[in-house]
């Protein structure tokens, strides 16, 4: 049962010597800010469903089955998080639905998350909201999907909360009414788990950052080509992103970017001229700069896949793809200078640029 109510509380002077004595124990309450000096503890990838994750029926990650089991599940989920973890991750992020929660394949599916529990990485579960929607459609299936995941993991430091991907549906205002709510709701998990978006299609962070009533929490930031915006240059790409970081990097986490790693382009060449190259150059430079976590958009595709999970909607954006069947399964890199850039943001190398050619894909 969500709890949302207050605690009782006695006279404010008994309150002050509290906070007194938490503080020099350096302990904080859950419900309290937290203070980021970085996030670049998240190095990751998306993990989504083929069909993209705006769904009506349940999310099913690339390379799982709703007709497996617990077990089976597992041994495939461990296959391709070790996969993950080969080429630097240690974080996934994963979409989830009230129809993903409330169904039977959720009791397998959770398989896949202790797996990369086990293997010591991070899992951050989100939310999508229904195809066309940008908005939460029913309130009460958004808090019982939430209660069935923080029942079952909100104890678990390896586990991050986001709030809703991408709420395009959403005012300043309403979105930052919503974060406080559900904050309220789930005040027992420590908030720096709990993770908010940006405005708009988590592209903004002014708003979200600005508002105390959010404090301690991390920030999800968004960052594409596909929607439309073009620079000359990585300065100018930079500038850009920085500008909508409104000067909290410090708990933003770019939690989706991404760029065609499927048609050749070399991400080790000239930083500027090719608007998708100068992006991703300011993307993983930035954030490698500024302590930032970055979490790639997508980290596999299907062999057989030619279309989703958008925005790349011809599949190129997964810097995997994957091979093999049953539970035998292995990924194959899809562009190693896309790796090599995507290594750089995450301070695992030091990937400066040049005219290097792309290395040949290669199993991991």
């Amino acid at each position: 049962m969500r709890s949302t109510g207050r605690r009782p509380w006695p006279a404010a002077s008994i309150g002050l010597v509290l906070a007194l004595v938490l503080g020099c124990l350096g302990i904080q309450a859950a419900t309290g800010p937290s203070a980021h000096a970085a996030t670049n503890q998240f190095h990751g990838v998306n993990w989504a469903d083929y069909r993209d994750n705006y769904l009506t029926d349940p999310n099913v990650p690339i390379g799982l089955s709703t007709s497996d089991n617990y077990s089976t599940t597992y041994a495939k989920a461990t296959s391709i998080l070790t996969g993950f973890q080969r080429l630097g991750a240690n974080t996934i992020r994963v979409g989830i639905n009230p129809e993903t929660t409330s169904s039977s394949w959720w009791r397998s599916l959770v398989a896949a998350y202790d797996a990369a529990d086990a293997l010591g990485m991070n899992v951050m579960i989100a939310p999508w909201t229904q195809p066309g929607s940008g908005r939460i459609t029913n309130m009460n299936a958004f808090y019982t999907m939430w209660d069935a995941v923080i029942a079952t993991y909100g104890a678990n430091s390896h586990f991050y909360f986001d709030m809703l991907n991408e709420p395009w549906g959403y005012s300043a205002t309403e979105l930052t009414d919503l974060a406080a709510a559900w904050l309220g709701h789930y005040r027992t998990v420590p908030r720096g788990r709990m993770v908010i978006p940006g405005l708009w299609s988590d592209i903004d962070l002014c708003a979200v950052g600005a508002d105390s009533r959010l404090n301690g929490t991390l920030l999800s930031i968004h960052s594409y080509t596909l929607g439309g915006e073009t620079h000359p240059t990585e300065a100018d790409w930079i500038a850009s992103f920085k500008g909508r970081l409104c000067g909290h990097a410090d708990r933003a986490v770019l939690t989706e970017f991404g760029v065609p790693m499927t048609t050749g382009v070399n991400y080790n060449g000239p930083r500027d001229g090719n608007n998708n190259v100068s992006y991703y150059y300011a993307l993983t430079d930035t954030v490698r700069s500024l302590g930032m976590g970055s979490l790639l958009w997508t980290g596999v595709k299907r062999a057989d896949q030619k279309t989703g999970p958008g925005p790349c909607f011809n599949a190129s954006c997964a810097i995997t793809s994957l091979t093999g069947s049953g539970t035998n399964l292995s990924l194959t890199v899809t562009n190693q200078s896309g790796l090599d850039r995507l290594r750089h943001g995450w301070g695992l190398n030091a990937t400066h640029g040049g005219s290097a050619p792309a290395a040949r894909p290669r199993a991991t």
